[in-house]
């Protein structure tokens, strides 16, 4: 692994989950499904004449994916690493009937969803969860080979690769970038060579400069985060409404349902800008306390990892702590006007019953591995300390 992951030895984890793990999630849980009743009311009482369209459905999720976290506690981990090939057959299926017309659903010039039987699904979730696992295997498999590019690297790299390009044909650009940064990630911890990833920038760099700037409506969403005030009325507006909403809760708030960009004036308030309303209703100390919770779930993660001693079982603890933290992050920097505006969702928080399941899944996962004592007697994987050097 990365060298800088190597230097702590904690205790081998007991059998019991994680508490503080534990609290954290369902903190942000609760705290989420309470801002986004708060933040989608008035938009759902509008378009649907039911200002619980949004969280009856949300919660309907959040009850399924709790059910499907408690389902990961109960299955034994080896179990996963049968299930990656149906997984990523699975995930290639239904990228594929994004593009199926009357299947595939088209928002905002993106074919991101499929419709079956009257549900909305996102399956670049599926993907994103099925990379982390798959990853995770391989890359713990391999760990001793690392050097050898072609049969080493070269398969998992393709997979990314297809992943990543799938969602790129969705017109979701950011996802796609973000899918391709998690799985670089992964690579890096599990101790690729810095110079492989020198010469892979070399390729990928100028290719993502190309496509960022293939697309008008990217080089206006990216010129509007340089200078919003000069378009105040339309391609800044959203920046500047989060903005704004942030200013107008100050340290202390207006009070949960007391904000007032959310009633019209704060696009996509139930969804990628949920944070800006929690912002104006709970102010700097309601941020502070949920950048607090992502912070106890980054340490109690990453520390998870730390103590496993199958390769595989560290890598799905770092792959999973660091796309929900990086997730967050991203969407609070864009909400705070750091960067620009990407449809990246804030976990546990936004909107969209896809997002909120394979969130869930992810924690239950990590707690999972909060319970393991040693993984070499699941499945015959070395020692870290030998796999690892």
């Amino acid at each position: 692994m990365a060298q800088g992951f190597q230097a702590e030895k904690i205790p081998k984890q007991s059998n019991g989950v994680d508490v503080i793990l534990l609290a954290s999630i369902l903190l942000l849980l609760g705290t989420g499904l309470s801002m986004l009743f708060s933040a989608s009311y008035y938009r759902a009482d509008f378009l649907f004449n039911d200002p619980y369209h949004f969280i009856r459905s949300q919660s309907m999720y959040a009850a399924l994916g709790v059910l499907a976290g408690l389902a990961v506690l109960a299955i034994p981990m080896n179990l996963l690493t049968r299930l990656i090939p149906p997984m990523i057959f699975l995930s290639i299926a239904l990228m594929l009937l994004t593009f199926i017309p009357g299947v595939g659903v088209e928002y905002l010039g993106a074919r991101r969803w499929i419709q079956l039987a009257g549900y909305t699904f996102q399956p670049a979730e599926l993907v994103k969860l099925t990379l982390i696992v798959y990853l995770a295997y391989i890359l713990g498999k391999k760990q001793d080979r690392l050097e050898d590019v072609v049969n080493s690297l070269l398969p998992p790299f393709i997979i990314v690769l297809l992943f990543v390009a799938l969602i790129y044909l969705q017109n979701d650009f950011s996802s796609a970038m973000f899918l391709g940064f998690i799985g670089l990630t992964m690579f890096y911890i599990a101790g690729v060579r810095m110079r492989h990833f020198i010469a892979l920038g070399f390729i990928v760099v100028p290719l993502g400069v190309i496509l960022l700037l293939s697309r008008e409506h990217r080089v206006i969403r990216l010129i509007s985060f340089l200078e919003p005030e000069k378009d105040p009325s339309g391609a800044g507006y959203q920046v500047l409404a989060s903005l704004s909403a942030l200013r107008n809760g100050g340290f202390w708030g207006m009070g949960i349902g007391q904000g007032i960009r959310k009633l019209g004036g704060l696009p996509e308030a139930q969804s990628d800008f949920v944070f800006a309303v929690l912002g104006e209703e709970l102010g700097f100390l309601g941020v502070s306390g949920v950048i607090v919770l992502f912070g106890l779930l980054a340490w109690r993660g990453y520390r998870i990892a730390v103590a496993q001693e199958n390769p595989m079982y560290a890598l799905l603890a770092y792959g999973i702590t660091s796309a929900l933290v990086l997730q967050a992050g991203v969407n609070m920097a864009v909400v705070s006007g750091m960067i620009p505006a990407t449809g990246i969702p804030m976990p546990f928080f936004a909107s969209g019953g896809s997002y909120l399941l394979i969130t869930m899944i992810l924690s239950g996962l990590l707690l999972k591995l909060s319970m393991q004592r040693s993984s070499t007697e699941e499945d015959g994987a070395e020692p870290r300390e030998q796999a690892y050097g």
